[in-house]
């Protein structure tokens, strides 16, 4: 934690973090800050609490239950491209602590970040023969998940993979994946300035790829008379793709991200509130997405409808 706080190496991983994921400055600053609280937290003795017992009477005298936490011994942790540093840190940082050994299999758009990180833990003294850093594709992942003697996978990434991943391990899974995040706005109105800001960076930092990003807004009718949507609107206008305040969709390609807005602008009453174009002068590639931030208004009594209800979902 202390060395993750230095300047220099805080700079470097957030150099590293936006060399291989696309986001802004003050993003990437805010996932080693993050990391390195973290780290910080389990200075000391914190660790060694980890393994705390616990103690339980019974129900007549001479009775009691004692349990005692232990190691899983072979683990494996499958991690995601969008924290590329906090999400697997944490994660293999705590297998670690309690005792475990685990291969770490970090998504391998971003391998890098993790690949980088183990130096700052050999560095800092941790054995190299801990961890195994495996940098490949999912079918390789399985393949050694499966038939080595892995007792246990902490997997965060698409309920997709998840489902796949509970039926080939037979339920051996600890599993954090895909959500579908949603924000209600009721009838009572205020602090709409903020608010409005706060949507704004739910729906849009990262291009929307955080795990707890906000995909769908349900907001009273007063809140739209209050002027929300024009400030959501005026909030996205300042984002640019120079300090990558908009970003490349690694999931999704531009024509997918607007033939789903097209979709939606098919249901009645639908509306575009803002975005829904391509973004000019870019270079991404045309695997990822690259497209203004965009919000479809589409009315809510259209949503409930059987044939609506999955694209709006």
């Amino acid at each position: 934690g202390h060395a993750l706080s230095t300047p220099d190496i805080a700079d470097f991983f957030a150099d590293t973090i936006q060399k291989t994921v696309p986001k802004s400055r003050a993003q990437a600053m805010g996932e080693v800050k993050v990391t390195a609280d973290f780290l910080n937290n389990f200075g000391g003795d914190n660790v060694r609490f980890l393994a705390r017992s616990f103690g339980v009477p019974g129900d007549h005298y001479g009775q009691f239950s004692h349990g005692h936490r232990w190691p899983y011994g072979p683990v494996a942790i499958v991690a995601p491209f969008n924290f590329p540093l906090e999400i697997p840190v944490l994660q293999l940082m705590g297998a670690l602590f309690m005792g475990n050994r685990p291969v770490l299999k970090p998504a391998e758009k971003c391998a890098l970040v993790m690949e980088q990180f183990l130096h700052l833990l050999h560095d800092c003294g941790m054995d190299k023969k801990d961890v195994d850093l495996l940098n490949c594709q999912g079918p390789v992942a399985e393949k050694l998940i499966v038939e080595a003697p892995v007792r246990l996978t902490q997997f965060t990434g698409s309920s997709r993979v998840a489902e796949m991943l509970l039926e080939k391990t037979k339920g051996k899974v600890k599993i954090e994946d895909a959500g579908f995040d949603w924000k209600i706005l009721g009838p009572d109105v205020g602090n709409v300035d903020y608010v409005s800001w706060q949507c704004d960076q739910d729906a849009y930092a990262c291009a929307g790829q955080k795990c707890s990003a906000q995909s769908i807004l349900f907001a009273h009718d007063n809140w739209e008379k209050a002027g929300l949507f024009d400030k959501m609107q005026a909030n996205a206008a300042t984002r640019s793709l120079d300090d990558l305040s908009i970003a490349p969709v690694l999931t999704h390609t531009t024509k997918s991200i607007l033939d789903h807005a097209a979709r939606l602008l098919e249901i009645p009453g639908a509306k575009l509130l803002f975005g829904g174009k391509e973004l000019e002068n870019h270079s991404i590639p045309e695997v990822y997405g690259a497209v203004y931030p965009t919000a479809v208004y589409v009315p809510l009594q259209e949503l409930l409808k059987p044939e609506n209800f999955d694209v709006c979902t």
